[in-house]
């Protein structure tokens, strides 16, 4: 019964299933995120056991907007994606603008499952909420990243940033994007309410920027 419970918040897409994720994930979750080559693009350190892992679960991963990339075909957690307050990071964030932002492992790079994660999570907030816009970057020296929001929507703002918060963020600049809701949607703007500050708004850091090409 519990697991139904916590399965109730999810989305699908041919490929994928976006549902929270579970504490028996960790073990695959560790899997994708100790590769030194997924966190630091991110600008998050690899993960270094299991327990870890399954504390991010617990703790940053624990929350309604934050999802588990599942493949249909294996069942498995590949990825993360999701959005949150922007509150803590350097992005030149708009008033209780959210900041989205996801990863997946290293064996799915360069086969679309970023941008078809990326663009069925922002058909749900067009659809559920009235958040009319949402920030995101990613680092200059990673440009694929880049590619994947632009494909779903999200426009440059001409400004860079640096976020030494970052996981080897020193000196290396943040390409700002921004999503604007479509505008036959923008009536349900007036039902927004912006996401409160807990835990995980300390902690976005996991999801702050994205990095995976399609």
């Amino acid at each position: 019964m519990a697991k139904a419970k916590k399965l109730e918040n999810c989305m699908e897409s041919g490929r994928l299933l976006l549902r929270p994720w579970l504490e028996s994930d960790a073990e695959a979750l560790f899997k994708y995120a100790s590769n030194p080559e997924v966190g630091p693009r991110a600008g998050w350190p690899p993960h270094q056991n299991v327990k870890e892992s399954l504390e991010i679960i617990r703790t940053l991963f624990h929350n309604d907007t934050t999802w588990a990339i599942v493949l249909k075909e294996t069942d498995e957690p590949v990825g993360a994606i999701g959005y949150g307050p922007s509150c803590e990071c350097n992005l030149p964030a708009r008033e209780d603008e959210p900041l989205i932002g996801y990863w997946v492992g290293k064996p799915y790079w360069n086969q679309g499952i970023c941008t078809e994660a990326l663009q069925l999570m922002l058909n749900h907030i067009s659809r559920s909420t009235g958040i009319p816009s949402l920030i995101s970057g990613h680092f200059t020296d990673n440009p694929a990243s880049g590619r994947v929001m632009e494909k779903c929507g999200f426009t440059p703002t001409g400004e860079t940033c640096i976020d030494e918060t970052q996981y080897m963020g020193k000196d290396r600049p943040i390409r700002v994007l921004r999503w604007k809701r479509p505008l036959e949607l923008q009536t349900c703007e007036e039902n927004y309410q912006p996401c409160p500050l807990t835990l995980y708004s300390k902690h976005f850091f996991f999801l702050r920027l994205t990095f995976i090409c399609q």
